[in-house]
């Protein structure tokens, strides 16, 4: 079953080049299953929930399929998953994101909290940078201008809005963030470690670049 999943999910994200093609749902299912493990959560629904949670992403199929779950059920309906672990699954994902968050919209599952943990993951540090660049790159935005400042404290819908920016400016608007919202031990161990890559990254980058109000902001921001 999860292998049926595994190909349909393919089919829909193998050619996306935003950074939430099929290498990124295998990153956060590995994760997923290994976070499973340390916190014994059922890794069956974890690794359904992982495999289809950017199935109807908004910003890859739109706001309607993202609110209605469009591509998440349908496979599921093929894939003749049962009734209660399809009503999991969905009731997951419907739960998992950023701008989910933003809204006051936790996941209440421990799969969920698994799921959520492990994307967010791989958000941030070394992996999390390139994909930003990569989803920046996609819409024409620059990786740093030193002109250009982040928008900070947006609400969900500015969040989902938000056009522009930089790779530099996403991280602090988001990346930056993320390691508060782990629900896990297992995420919580995790995202430090990539949190303070991002922080060394920024601090080396400005130091190269030559923009000390940068290393200022960046101390500032850190405090708060």
């Amino acid at each position: 079953m999860i292998e049926e999943v595994r190909k349909r999910v393919c089919k829909l994200l193998d050619k996306d080049n935003s950074g939430h093609g099929m290498e990124h749902v295998e990153r956060v299912l590995k994760m997923s299953l290994k976070f499973a493990k340390t916190e014994n959560a059922n890794e069956e629904i974890a690794a359904l929930i992982a495999l289809l949670h950017d199935v109807d992403d908004y910003k890859l199929f739109g706001v309607k399929d993202a609110d209605n779950l469009t591509n998440a059920g349908k496979i599921l309906e093929q894939c003749s998953v049962e009734g209660n672990i399809k009503e999991q699954v969905l009731n997951a994902i419907k739960t998992i994101g950023y701008s989910k968050r933003l809204k006051g919209i936790s996941p209440v599952t421990l799969e969920g909290m698994i799921v959520s943990d492990a994307d967010m993951c791989d958000s941030i540090g070394a992996t999390g940078i390139l994909r930003s660049y990569q989803y920046n790159l996609a819409h024409g935005n620059l990786f740093f201008d030193k002109n250009i400042y982040p928008t900070l404290n947006m609400s969900a819908a500015d969040y989902m809005a938000k056009k522009g920016g930089t790779v530099v400016t996403h991280m602090f608007e988001k990346l930056l963030k993320l390691n508060d919202l782990m629900l896990t031990d297992s995420g919580k161990k995790e995202a430090i470690e990539r949190h303070n890559i991002m922080v060394e990254f920024l601090y080396r980058f400005f130091e190269e670049e030559n923009v000390p109000e940068w290393i200022d902001y960046l101390d500032n921001y850190l405090k708060k």
